[in-house]
């Protein structure tokens, strides 16, 4: 696959055309504001495996709305006090998983919270948190759910789940609240920005081939889903365009990132057709923290650095938590 964004030279200066809606922060102020009015209710239950390093904890926690939302708590076995804590989130049509697939960061001496996507987790990963919000006509996937109006917008339900496994994660005691990272890849990346904008005091973000950043030029620039689940559900809804560029504004990462206060470790691949480099570029660019950095690997799609990604957050990150 050749090169078809722009050259590095200009992705380094491009600066998204997206338009901040001026409600943006009133609007997402409301939104945690009414998830905080239901309990918490976080509840971590010791699961059985047969790991003999690692303990693990079944998570649930009232996301949105309320809903339950799952994920796994993985710590050292040796853990007996607080620990820089990362909290991840997953990519698109994911969920958590099974628990042993998750040893990375418990591995290193982190604590590691994994959150469940609502209504994902049936492409791979397996998931078990429903989405029990239904949406106007949609196109298959997850990107026009509730596009007409950003109230009703399936993301709005996933970030603010996001918001809430942050605060879950810190109300365990063997987590240090104030050494906490978000992190993520693809769709988890776009979470983590959105994440990184509304939790003010995270220590470091780690968003990983960022999704769901710079809409109006990822729907017009890559024909490859997810993206264009929107430009086929505008082909059938005519006239529909302003509408819904207008609910994704509230949604993207750009804005998120002109609002982030966290050192910051990007990654982005230049042949990347599923998050176009110069997408993820725009949040990068955007990222309001000067103590930021981004991994760019030359020939690569959206498998982007994978293992070498890893090795470069194993040692970022010690550094910021």
């Amino acid at each position: 696959m050749a090169l078809f964004d722009l050259p590095l030279d200009e992705l380094r200066d491009y600066r998204s055309a997206s338009a901040e809606p001026e409600d943006f922060d009133a609007f997402w102020a409301k939104t945690l504001q009414e998830a905080r009015e239901h309990d918490l209710a976080a509840r971590f239950e010791a699961f059985e495996t047969p790991l003999k390093t690692v303990k693990v904890y079944d998570v649930t926690f009232a996301g949105f709305g309320g809903h339950p939302v799952k994920g796994w708590l993985t710590v050292p076995a040796w853990a007996n006090g607080p620990l820089p804590t990362v909290v991840e989130f997953v990519g698109y049509g994911g969920g958590r998983g099974l628990a042993h697939t998750h040893l990375l960061w418990a591995s290193a001496g982190f604590a590691h919270f994994v959150m469940d996507t609502r209504g994902q987790g049936s492409a791979w990963g397996g998931g078990e948190t429903p989405d029990p919000v239904g949406s106007a006509p949609a196109f298959p996937g997850f990107m026009t759910r509730g596009i007409e109006d950003p109230e009703g917008y399936y993301y709005r339900r996933l970030f603010t789940d996001a918001v809430r496994a942050v605060e879950a994660a810190r109300s365990h005691p063997l987590v240090d609240e104030a050494r906490m990272a978000a992190l993520g890849g693809s769709q988890g990346g776009g979470i983590t920005l959105a994440v990184g904008g509304l939790v003010p005091d995270l220590a470091a973000i780690v968003p990983d081939v960022p999704f769901l950043c710079d809409f109006p030029r990822a729907t017009v620039i890559t024909d490859r889903n997810p993206y264009r689940e929107i430009g086929n559900y505008l082909k059938t809804h005519r006239g529909r365009t302003e509408q819904a560029l207008r609910t994704l504004s509230y949604f993207d990462g750009v804005h998120f990132a002109a609002r982030g206060r966290a050192p910051a470790l990007f990654s982005v691949a230049l042949e990347d057709q599923t998050c176009p480099p110069s997408t993820v570029f725009a949040a990068f660019n955007a990222w309001a923290h000067d103590d930021k950095k981004i991994e760019v690997y030359d020939f690569n799609d959206h498998e982007g650095g994978g293992p070498y990604q890893e090795a470069a957050q194993l040692s970022w990150l010690p550094d910021h938590l």
